[in-house]
């Protein structure tokens, strides 16, 4: 999945009762619901992984 701000690669960071997207090249961090309707297949499968996402 790519940044919507510079196109460098998304990774999944998770954090004390945090998911997070963030961007590998700006470092800048997306909540799971600013970027769902992007999300792709691979992304996808990683979240699924985790048993609870919480939106804050």
């Amino acid at each position: 999945m790519k940044c919507r701000q510079c196109s460098a690669q998304l990774v999944v960071q998770r954090r004390c009762r945090q998911i997070r997207l963030q961007c590998t090249g700006c470092r800048r961090e997306y909540q799971i619901h600013e970027v769902a309707a992007d999300l792709d297949p691979q992304t996808e499968a990683e979240l699924e992984r985790y048993t609870c996402i919480i939106y804050d």
